[in-house]
């Protein structure tokens, strides 16, 4: 039986950053603040802050009221509205495939950590299905950086959305900032990253067992 666990002390840490990184990936795409507009001039906007996030927006009011939230207005954001920027489009759909294929990144990592630290008598192909995790944590984490880092230029080169008027957000912001929808998110793929190159870089032992040493009649002697 081939006992591989010293072998994959490495992948175990990087199964830890992979399940870290799928969380923080989730987390981001349930935050509202992606983009925070600081506005000034909108009477509905009371604290003078709204978020711009992938599904919503939101902002405190203390005219207009939203059904479930404590004075505060939220607005959902379509993917097939026009008004929808594309940055945000492609969050809505990149978000959800890098979090199915980081699903399947991590239960990839927990099969070939099976493998490794439970050895079988007929071995699958170990560093196979390590290379497979490291390439799906490298494609999950390429899926969520791209809407990621697209926010994130739209938010430094001062990028505005044109809301409809039933969503009571001003034509445009006096200044934005990345909020941390984005920034969680970030920290999140880079996780994903440093998973996906270790489980790749797993190599499997050159000498599984050591060899037999073999005593000669003269040696005895």
């Amino acid at each position: 039986m081939t006992y591989l666990v010293y072998s994959a002390h490495a992948q175990l840490c990087a199964l830890w950053l992979a399940s870290m990184g799928w969380t923080l990936t989730a987390v981001a795409l349930g935050l509202v603040e992606w983009r925070v507009w600081l506005v000034s001039h909108s009477e509905a906007v009371s604290s003078g802050v709204a978020w711009v996030g992938v599904w919503r927006t939101c902002f405190h009011s203390r005219t207009v009221v939203s059904p479930g939230f404590t004075v505060m207005h939220c607005s959902p954001i379509g993917l097939t509205e026009e008004f929808t920027p594309p940055e945000i489009a492609a969050a809505q759909v990149l978000m959800l495939l890098s979090l199915l294929v980081g699903l399947c990144g991590n239960a990839g990592g927990v099969y070939s950590m099976r493998n490794a630290y439970f050895g079988l008598d007929r071995n699958p192909p170990i560093r196979l299905c390590f290379v497979l995790t490291g390439a799906l944590c490298l494609l999950a984490a390429g899926m969520s950086s791209v809407p990621l880092i697209w926010n994130l230029s739209s938010v430094v080169t001062n990028q505005t959305i044109l809301f409809p008027p039933e969503f009571k957000m001003p034509a445009a912001p006096d200044s934005q900032h990345v909020g941390s929808g984005v920034s969680v998110g970030l920290v999140g793929a880079v996780l994903m990253v440093l998973s996906g190159i270790v489980f790749c870089t797993y190599r499997l032992p050159v000498i599984l067992f050591p060899p037999l040493i073999r005593t000669s009649v003269n040696d005895v002697d």
